[in-house]
């Protein structure tokens, strides 16, 4: 007989369901379609928000998309077992992303090219299966990132946000991760054995970018100061707050 699928720490479960409730993600009768890469992020979300439906009081439905972007080293096909196995509505999707930015990339790298290709696959899946809200996995630490790149190269005071409408209108967007740490995430896959993809994206690895020395000036920083990561999140509070009605 199958195990029973992990049940997420409590660590974050509450942080996932304070995000879930400040910024009103999700409400009931809620279809979300969460997009799951295979990596430590997407999976656990995926295992939080499948706990979530069975106890919490407001009732939603969920759905997961991989999209294949057909790398060289990246095999996510694996994951529809999983998916089965808890008994989640799945979609797949390939597409040539790593060649068609070799063909059509102008002056973009092709982390923002892959994701903007991404975002588009995953808002035409909504659309076409009647989804009307797009969950993400991106955590603490990529929005301190996203912070840091914006105030660093852009000159400007930007963030991922918690929970908006995208441009059309027509989907509400939400990442009910946006107070977990990486580091959360990571002990909760490992320990719950669940079936990471490796190298999740492999051209990232293959190409080191500004988010990676981000990362790293974040990590070294925090070294001399745990409370950095704490500090950060009241500050990008009002940046990350475009709660829809």
């Amino acid at each position: 007989m199958d195990q029973p699928p992990p049940k997420p720490p409590k660590s974050l479960l509450r942080k996932v369901g304070r995000a879930i409730a400040d910024y009103r993600m999700i409400r009931d009768g809620d279809r979300i379609l969460l997009g799951v890469s295979g990596g430590k992020d997407s999976l656990s979300l995926l295992q939080i928000l499948t706990h979530l439906q069975r106890h919490a009081p407001v009732r939603f439905e969920l759905a997961v998309l991989t999209v294949d972007p057909e790398v060289e080293g990246f095999e996510p096909s694996g994951l529809t077992d999983w998916y089965d196995r808890l008994g989640v509505r799945w979609h797949y999707a390939r597409q040539p992303i790593m060649e068609q930015a070799r063909e059509h990339m102008q002056g973009d790298s092709f982390c923002a090219y892959c994701s903007r290709m991404k975002r588009g696959i995953m808002y035409n899946t909504c659309r076409q299966h009647g989804y009307n809200v797009l969950a993400l996995a991106q955590h603490l630490d990529d929005l301190a990132e996203s912070f840091l790149m914006s105030a660093f190269h852009g000159g400007q005071l930007r963030t991922m946000k918690a929970h908006y409408v995208n441009d059309a209108g027509d989907l509400r967007i939400i990442r009910p991760l946006v107070s977990c740490r990486e580091t959360q995430t990571a002990d909760f896959a490992r320990n719950a054995n669940l079936p990471v993809v490796p190298d999740s994206c492999p051209a990232c690895f293959s190409a080191p970018t500004q988010r990676e020395h981000m990362r790293q000036l974040l990590l070294n920083e925090e070294r001399g100061n745990k409370q950095l990561f704490a500090s950060l999140l009241r500050a990008m509070r009002p940046l990350m707050d475009e709660t829809p009605e």
